[in-house]
């Protein structure tokens, strides 16, 4: 039997030369007789460091982004990569292997397991990527510090307000530490002033290096981020990210 590449196994550091996420020219098309083409040609790249929101109302491609960003699905058509491995080259085994070395995903429902405490829920976050269970815990327990819920270790989530479940959901999605965390309406289930507070915490963990894609339909939230990119109708309609220019000046990238 083959060995999968090591490289896929483990966790690599993306270099400033290669983007952490990049899509060129994707397409995705749902059905055969009638297909549904939920994006048309979206082209971007996401590089460490960076804190992005992409925005956009229901309908305009935002969930589709979001499985062919976190490897879910394959395009129809174009290139999608992760710390510079197109995922159309990939096998299902090392796609899986990837995801769980390279990938973090936060959701709108917390999905944590009610029976385990905040400190098995967080270092489940390793399980598929072969982590031993002792280093499991202690660097699940490094993401709950991070989020602020070191203390509370031992609870479990029906002791939890709203947004200290999510702040555990996000202590998952940073165990191990993924090149990109995929944050999917991270503020939807909750009222706007915990909501406000898991945007501090998310600026926070930008701060210190931490590279976040923000999927949201709230313009407030967008605004939050140094980056946003819009989507409509399956299409990039603007993208606030900045290049540098050959004279050295930056000028917005549309």
């Amino acid at each position: 039997m083959t060995a999968e590449p090591t490289s896929l196994l483990l966790p690599a550091e993306p270099s400033a030369s290669v983007p952490v996420l990049e899509l060129d020219a994707v397409t995705m098309s749902y059905g055969a007789d009638a297909p549904v083409l939920a994006l048309r040609g979206v082209s971007f790249s996401v590089t460490a460091g960076e804190l992005v929101a992409i925005v956009g109302p229901s309908g305009s491609g935002k969930s589709t982004l979001l499985h062919l960003m976190g490897t879910l699905e394959r395009p129809t058509s174009g290139r999608v990569a992760v710390s510079g491995h197109d995922i159309a080259e990939l096998s299902d085994r090392e796609l899986a292997a990837l995801r769980a070395s390279q990938i973090g995903f936060v959701f709108q429902q917390f999905f944590l397991a009610e029976h385990s405490t905040l400190l098995e829920n967080v270092a489940d976050g390793l399980l598929y990527a072969g982590v031993p269970a002792e280093v499991r815990r202690a660097e699940a327990a490094n993401a709950l510090d991070a989020v602020g819920l070191a203390d509370r270790a031992g609870a479990r989530p029906n002791q939890l307000s709203g947004g200290e479940r999510q702040r555990v959901a996000i202590a998952r999605a940073l165990v191990g530490e993924p090149a990109i965390v995929l944050a999917d309406e991270p503020t939807g289930n909750l009222d706007s002033a915990t909501g406000d507070q898991i945007m501090d915490l998310v600026e926070n963990l930008h701060s210190q290096g931490t590279t976040i894609v923000v999927i949201t339909h709230e313009h407030a939230i967008a605004e939050r981020c140094p980056r946003h990119i819009q989507i409509l109708d399956g299409r990039i309609v603007a993208d606030t990210g900045a290049r540098e220019a050959a004279d050295g000046e930056r000028r917005p990238v549309r």
